[in-house]
């Protein structure tokens, strides 16, 4: 019998066995495929920033080496080479999370899960011989898969999610990517930069939904500079897929007019949806709500008492580390401790070049609550540092309460915004003011001296360099 059993070893599910395994319970983790780290380690977050920094190195090479006074000749794109290096880094990685899991004496259980009930997990092997084991709380991580309609015809051959994204062996001249997303952006200007002809087609009037709008306009201006086309108000009317090539046919909103363009890969990235195939939810009726996301309440439980859900299975923005805090919550809740979660202070990071990131509240969503706000924005090319790397585009805004000055939002494009942003979360999570982010002195020079200049500005338009 163990105190906890997991379904799922991604971000999520690893962090819950480890932290239950630290407060003394009993604890077995399933996964359903050969390695652990889940979507994540294998197919995602990592995989994915490995092809982005290489092909940042090629661009660099490319583009910026000649000005720094470096001169190469006959520079070339090594694709197998460069995905090999990305495997690398991905099994180095899952070698480390199954250290972890021996480290803290975790019963690793390779197979499908599913309840037979509330206390008893079935595991099926690839080959179909089946275990059962007994435990008296189960948490399921089992995490997303990517969204494919029917009509866009998905083949994972020519026309593919981002999971094929990663391994494709030879750089391809053209590619359509649906989806101005986090997934679609990321994954359209890794092949942007290694030379392909990358289009975007995007329902809304506009990339990253949800996102600060300043901060979009300032990565789509970036990406327009690598060659990346935008169709934005635009919708898929069919996309058909032979050995060779794609064709996908697109039309505005507001027309009949369709556009068809043809390609060697289709990258469909319109989102991801809640993993639960085959888990057997019905056995023990928990319930799913109508996108298919398991229902929690505050303590992420679910309707039946003994069984929690974490990570993108759950409602809330799909990011590996809010469901990495969602799993400490889950394993000290468990253990009687009363943790607690802040999901105004979960930060969002696009992985371009320039990177987007963001913590808090956007202007749009503090005007529809009738917070009255004050705004401080700074440019990162009025940084001596973004001048001497060359990486000038993109700008830091800092939004704070109009009468106590609390920081209520910070948004950034720009280099390095990813590590950047945790001082913005660090200060709201202690509800700092502007005033206490302008006060704090920035080493000079660095690119987080235009965080303070924000801060400056949404203080009384003090910012020093602008």
């Amino acid at each position: 019998m163990y105190d906890v059993a997991i379904i799922g070893s991604g971000p999520g599910g690893y962090v819950a066995a480890i932290r239950c395994a630290q407060l003394g319970m009993k604890t077995a983790i399933i996964e359903k495929y050969d390695t652990l780290g889940g979507t994540c380690l294998n197919v995602g977050c990592i995989p994915s920033k490995a092809l982005l920094d290489s092909s940042e190195h090629y661009h660099n090479a490319s583009h910026k080496f000649e000005t720094h006074g470096i001169k190469l000749s006959n520079l070339k794109v090594d694709m197998p080479q460069m995905i090999q290096r990305k495997d690398d880094v991905v099994n180095q990685t899952c070698k480390g999370v199954e250290f972890l899991m021996k480290k803290n004496k975790i019963d690793v259980l390779h197979g499908h899960g599913s309840f037979v009930s509330a206390s008893k997990i079935k595991v099926t092997k690839e080959d179909g011989s089946s275990s059962e084991i007994d435990t008296k709380k189960v948490i399921i991580a089992t995490g997303s898969k990517p969204i494919t309609p029917p009509a866009f015809a998905y083949d994972k051959n020519r026309v593919i999610t981002s999971t094929e994204a990663l391994n494709i062996k030879k750089v391809p001249k053209r590619m359509i990517v649906i989806g101005a997303g986090v997934i679609g952006l990321e994954l359209g200007s890794v092949y942007a930069r290694l030379g392909t002809e990358v289009e975007v087609v995007e329902y809304q009037d506009r990339i990253l939904p949800g996102m600060d709008k300043d901060c979009a306009k300032e990565l789509q201006r970036s990406l327009k500079k690598i060659g990346v086309k935008f169709h934005l108000k635009h919708m898929v009317t069919g996309v058909k897929a032979t050995k060779t090539s794609v064709t996908v046919d697109f039309q505005k909103r507001d027309t009949e007019d369709v556009i068809q363009t043809k390609a060697d890969y289709c990258l469909v990235a319109i989102g991801r949806r809640a993993y639960t195939d085959n888990l057997g939810l019905e056995n023990v009726g928990i319930t799913t709500d109508n996108r298919g996301r398991i229902e929690v309440d505050n303590h992420l439980q679910t309707n039946v008492p003994n069984v929690f859900a974490i990570g993108d299975v759950i409602k809330g923005a799909m990011l590996a580390h809010k469901a990495e805090e969602e799993a400490v919550f889950v394993a000290e809740y468990m253990s009687g401790e009363k943790p607690h979660i802040d999901y105004n202070l979960i930060p969002g990071v696009v992985y371009t070049w320039p990177e987007v990131s963001a913590v808090g509240r956007t202007e749009e969503q503090l005007k529809e609550e009738g917070i009255e706000y004050k705004v401080g924005k700074f440019p990162f090319k009025a940084l001596g540092r973004a001048r001497a790397s060359m990486d000038t585009e993109g700008i830091v805004k800092v939004l704070a309460h109009k009468d106590t000055d609390e920081l209520l939002g910070v948004h950034m494009t720009g280099p390095r915004t990813a590590d950047i942003i945790m001082e913005a979360v660090a200060l709201m999570e202690f509800r700092a003011s502007a005033e206490d982010m302008a006060r704090i002195c920035h080493p000079h020079p660095t690119y987080t001296e235009a965080v303070k200049e924000a801060a400056l500005a949404a203080t009384g338009d003090r910012a020093l360099h602008v």
